[in-house]
């Protein structure tokens, strides 16, 4: 029988004389709770003119009831076929599809023909179809729903030849899990394809909303978000979750807490998925899903095979819930993965930690740790972890680095009856990270103990981590000489490690250098310090040693505030804020040391409301207990903003405690004691105030001017006079300290009667206090003082940032310079380093765009900085921002 004969037709069978099946050319209906999700809509808004439109997602994706919505309000007419697998034959495949162009009422001449067998379809009927659709005024859509059926490439190229010559009287819809063995990039290349992907079909977390809400539920933002994270969008996933859990007493705890194993979501992927796989690929399904992702090699370790690649490569091209990361990296839906790990534990009880500790070894081997240890750690082989950690010379990843959180997690988990020198290296790391020194230093002994009695053999890196564990436990102790002699063996140390550890983990030497040089400022060791902790400040950048970058610039800028620099210090302490940023470190990362030098500097510039901004946010930052020198930074830097607030008795009262450490800090009891002398001083006590500064006289400068403001409140110039000029040669003050003693030696000369000396010196301290905006010293000399600024020329220099700007007609006002008030302040703000960068570039009418281009900054952090300086300069726009600042000299 001749197929183009048109007399071989038998009407209503295929070519193997079975009755078509009309159902498969009918259009699905969309059920009640579909949802329209207009975005996809517009995807498949060019479906008309395109000659192919490919659908390609997972099974469940929502494809099929996608493309029925959109072809059901096409004027042109739309013939649907649902493939299935006897159309692998080629004449049983045309002959559907010429039976559904039918049925959509195209009509198929008798001249075209009809295939007579169900193995081969005449290369001349294919050439008849193509040229009668060619022949049509307008284009008819074939849909071929899950074509992922139809294997066979005679078939696609049949296909291929039928749409390039059919011209525009077809328009082709492929609905497939599996991209069709057609030659898309020549389409995609020509314009000639609309791509619909399993990206695009998930669902967001709006449009999960609005699919439950259908389902008549109503569930929290967080709830959806969270529902749709862990189907990742999954149509299928989502519109079973939200009928199970229609049955549920309440819907919002079943969504969060369903187990995936056991639920008709599991049900549909065992039989949709995993079940029509080959056994060969259902084991490797299986094996995988107790990783988070794997690559070949991986995977060839777990399946004992060498068949990985081409297998992981067929299973992400049937869009098996298998995602491609890129450089041969792959992972699992992760709701997929819940459920075959449940089956991998039913059909083989005892597999999974195996699989893991060979996933955990290869991956160790390969240069991956953390996902190493998580996988170890999920073995319960606790051994291997604290092996490892300890071994590949990462401890210090516990404490900084992208996986520090992850580490201490996981090692929480870890079993007690796990023991040796690195388990005890491990525990000790956990909990001095958490400053719990109780636990930590048992640890750190046990530890210790351990390595003394071993051979040595291969112990290095493991007696390196020791002796960092041992720098921060003097840090944390204020123990200055244990850190020193922790400091030379680890530098002994290192020349047993391999060098390949060493550059690894720069974190290590970061580590102990920050340890060492807060232990040696903590002495008032402050060159010392300052060597250890600009050497952590200048390494090299990266996440693994931001967090001690960001720790040594916060102590370096307490060094030069504790030196009398708050302008340096600002600096330090802003650069530590920056390195923070530009790492994506959560804002509550180190201990907040930057924040409290910027603190204590807004109390020097009399900004007393930020200063108190930026003590909350310390305080809130404290999730453990800090270190001797946090700790009394702390203290003082409080006890100073009560004294600037007028409360003597509650900054009396932040001296009290002592804070307990192996030595006491020279810098520690000085600052307490000006603290407690300038409290005295305000409660009208001098004689008190200069008993508790002789403890500390010999000390430092700060403490021997403090010591002659005591003596001019008793009345004795003299003595002041005497004090000033016997400072301790050994200090280099900075303006903080030669401010306050120019205005002691003022304030002598005005006791003693010598005006124009007063007024000279005055004139000095504002020279000098100027650039820093150091406001708070001529706060605290008294009233004295104020007739002198409110006369010429000392008010010129005032104006601007100590008091406020001209008098009316350029006269002078009468009076003193009072404190600001809040109706009518008298103080500007002081605008930060970094407040200034933006505002300059603003004067030069850069865009914010551009600004943050220039200063390497975000444009939110660029609009945030606009935002505060418009409110330290009281304006709501640009230009009145550049012309206020221009007016206080900012600019």
């Amino acid at each position: 029988m001749n197929e183009s004969d048109p007399g071989a037709e038998q009407e209503g069978v295929d070519p193997a004389g079975v009755p078509f099946l009309r159902t498969r050319f009918s259009l699905p209906t969309r059920p009640a709770t579909f949802l329209h999700r207009e975005r996809l809509a517009e995807r498949l808004d060019p479906v008309p003119t395109t000659p192919l439109t490919v659908v390609s997602g997972s099974a469940g994706a929502g494809k099929t009831l996608l493309v029925a919505d959109r072809v059901a309000t096409l004027d042109a007419p739309v013939a649907w076929l649902t493939c299935d697998a006897t159309d692998r034959a080629p004449g049983i495949f045309w002959a559907y599809v010429l039976e559904a162009l039918r049925a959509t009422g195209v009509p198929v001449t008798s001249g075209i023909g009809c295939p007579a067998e169900a193995s081969r379809v005449d290369h001349n009927l294919l050439a008849r179809l193509a040229a009668g659709l060619a022949d049509r005024d307008r284009p008819v859509v074939l849909v071929l729903d899950e074509y992922d059926q139809v294997t066979t490439p005679e078939v696609a190229e049949q296909l291929r030849f039928v749409l390039d010559h059919a011209g525009p009287g077809l328009r082709l819809v492929l609905v497939t899990r599996v991209d069709p063995l057609l030659p898309l990039h020549r389409y995609r290349a020509a314009g000639e394809m609309t791509e619909v992907r399993d990206a695009d079909l998930a669902f967001t977390p709006e449009e999960a909303s609005d699919l439950l809400t259908l389902h008549g539920l109503s569930l929290p933002a967080d709830s959806v978000r969270a529902l749709v994270r862990r189907t990742q969008g999954w149509a299928a996933g989502l519109r079973l979750c939200a009928l199970a859990a229609q049955q549920s007493d309440d819907p919002e705890t079943y969504l969060k807490e369903f187990e995936a194993g056991h639920s008709t979501v599991a049900d549909f992927l065992l039989a949709e998925v995993l079940e029509r796989q080959r056994p060969e690929r259902q084991d490797v399904l299986l094996r995988v899903s107790v990783l988070d992702r794997f690559s070949p090699g991986l995977v060839n370790a777990l399946t004992l095979r060498s068949d990985a690649e081409a297998t992981l490569a067929g299973l992400h091209r049937e869009n098996a819930f298998l995602q491609d990361l890129g450089h041969s990296w792959y992972r699992l839906h992760p709701l997929f993965a819940e459920i075959l790990q449940v089956h991998l534990r039913e059909r083989s009880p005892g597999l999974e930690p195996q699989l893991r500790r060979r996933a955990a070894h290869w991956l160790r081997r390969s240069g991956t740790l953390a996902e190493a240890l998580a996988q170890g750690a999920a073995a319960d082989d606790w051994e291997f972890a604290a092996h490892a950690l300890v071994d590949d010379l990462a401890i210090g990843q516990i404490f900084t680095g992208l996986h520090s959180q992850d580490l201490s997690d996981v090692f929480g988990r870890m079993s007690p009856e796990t023991t040796g020198p690195a388990a005890n290296l491990v525990r000790a790391a956990r909990e001095l990270a958490h400053h719990d020194l109780e636990h930590g230093l048992a640890h750190l002994r046990g530890a210790e103990e351990a390595l003394r009695t071993t051979d040595g053999t291969g112990t290095a890196p493991a007696r390196l981590s020791c002796a960092l564990l041992q720098a921060l436990a003097a840090r944390l102790t204020g123990s200055p000489d244990l850190a020193e002699e922790a400091a030379r063996a680890a530098q002994a140390l290192r020349r047993e490690v391999p060098a390949h550890l060493l550059d690894a983990h720069p974190e290590v030497t970061a580590l102990l250098l920050t340890h060492l040089g807060a232990a040696r400022l903590w002495a008032g060791r402050f060159e010392a310090a300052s060597a250890a902790l600009s050497a952590v400040a200048d390494c090299p950048g990266g996440a693994s040693t931001a967090l001690p970058r960001l720790e040594a610039l916060g102590q370096l800028a307490l060094i030069d505030h504790l030196s009398g620099r708050p302008g340096r210090a600002e600096r330090r302490a802003l650069a530590a804020a920056a390195e923070a940023e530009r790492h994506g470190l959560p804002p509550h990362s180190g201990s907040g040391i930057g924040r409290l030098v910027l603190a204590a500097v807004a109390v020097d510039r009399d900004e007393l409301d930020r200063a108190q901004l930026l003590l909350d946010e310390v305080n809130d930052c404290r999730d453990a207990p800090w270190d001797p020198v946090m700790e009394t930074g702390w203290a003082v830097v409080r006890g100073r903003l009560f004294l600037a607030r007028g409360d003597a008795r509650a900054a009396l009262e932040t001296t009290a405690p002592r804070i307990p450490a192996a030595v006491p800090s020279p810098w520690a009891e000085e600052h307490t004691a000006l603290v407690a002398s300038a409290a005295h001083l305000a409660q009208g006590r001098p004689e008190a105030a200069r008993k508790v500064l002789e403890p500390v006289m010999d000390h430092r400068a700060p403490c021997t001017i403090e010591a002659a403001r005591a003596r001019l409140a008793e009345g004795r110039p003299a003595e002041a006079l005497d004090l000033i000029d016997h400072l301790p040669d050994t200090d280099r003050p900075g303006p903080a300290v030669t401010v306050r003693a120019c205005l002691v030696r003022a304030q002598a000369a005005h006791q003693a009667g010598d005006p124009g000396t007063a007024r000279r010196l005055v004139a000095r301290a504002l020279l000098e206090a100027r650039h820093d905006r150091l406001r708070r010293p001529f706060r605290e000399a008294g009233s004295w003082i104020r007739p002198l600024l409110d006369s010429e020329p000392l008010r010129g220099s005032a104006q601007g940032w100590l008091v406020s700007g001209p008098a009316p007609h350029g006269r002078a006002p009468r009076g003193p310079a009072a404190p600001a008030a809040p109706s009518a302040p008298l103080v500007v703000e002081e605008l930060s380093a970094r407040e200034l960068d933006v505002l300059r570039r603003l004067a030069q009418m850069m865009s914010t765009e551009e600004i943050a281009a220039d200063l390497y900054l975000s444009v939110n952090t660029v609009k945030t900085h606009l935002k505060s300086v418009y409110r330290k300069l009281a304006v709501n726009r640009r230009n009145d921002a550049v012309r206020r600042a221009r007016d206080l000299r900012l600019l």
